[in-house]
């Protein structure tokens, strides 16, 4: 027969493993007794009351959900498919637990039919240019909407953006058509400016003949340094009308 005392020693031991409870840093315990919320208690060690004391665990760090990908028609009716992530907390145990069944899961259902809301109510050009805006956007209406079950919305991002097989090929050939614009635009540029500069330099040319020459004999050196078998310079008719002269004039000085 067992003794009294290590009978109530057992007791004991069972209530001490029962009543003590040690809760992480990062951890709360929404605290009920006899059904009725009383607060919130942790982190560290403390005490319940057996039978009378229920504990639920709840963790505040920041959690990172995962949105499925929602089918979406743009308003320019583009048919897509969009996911996102969002990140979220408690921020207060007691709400998460009172007030809605399964937070996480309601964060969920909410995330996804928000996404779908919002991605309807602009066209393919905005979604795939102002993402952060519609980052921002999304992270503001599920805030407000989980603020009354302790839910603190951290960040909200569009992870990824599924086009049609059309769409894609549309857009590529819009890319390559706005790079060859550019490309043309930068050409016309580049052929104004120089245009300009020859002008330019014609037009100082003008005023002094002399200049033309010494970038005539300039254009010689440059091609008398290349390996070319034969060279055919051509001469400007103000050279030879000039040596012509030069030759009338030794040749009348000789007579």
């Amino acid at each position: 027969m067992f003794s009294p005392i290590l009978i109530g020693i057992a007791i004991l031991v069972v209530f001490l493993l029962s009543a003590i409870k040690i809760l992480n840093q990062f951890e709360r315990g929404v605290i009920f007794r006899l059904g009725i919320c009383i607060g919130t208690k942790g982190p560290g060690l403390f005490i319940l009351i057996p039978v009378l004391d229920r504990m639920v665990k709840v963790s505040l760090r920041t959690v990172t959900m995962d949105v499925p990908p929602q089918d979406v028609i743009t308003k320019d009716n583009v048919s897509i498919k969009v996911n996102a992530v969002v990140y979220f907390r408690v921020i207060d145990p007691v709400k998460a637990i009172n007030e809605v069944e399964d937070y996480y899961y309601a964060t969920s259902q909410l995330a996804q039919t928000t996404l779908r809301s919002i991605m309807g109510e602009v066209d393919l050009d905005t979604l795939l240019t102002e993402r952060e805006n519609l980052n921002l956007r999304l992270q503001k209406i599920l805030d407000e909407s989980t603020d009354a079950w302790g839910i603190k919305i951290a960040t909200v991002e569009l992870k990824h953006i599924d086009l049609p097989k059309d769409m894609q090929r549309a857009m590529a050939r819009q890319a390559e058509a706005e790079r060859e614009r550019r490309a043309k635009i930068i050409a016309a540029e580049g052929e104004f400016q120089a245009a300009e500069k020859l002008g330019n330099a014609a037009a100082i040319m003008a005023k002094n003949p002399v200049s033309i020459q010494l970038r005539y004999l300039q254009t010689l050196i440059d091609i008398s340094s290349e390996n070319n078998t034969i060279t055919v310079f051509p001469i400007p008719m103000d050279i030879m009308s000039g040596l012509q002269k030069i030759s009338a004039a030794v040749s009348a000085k000789d007579k």
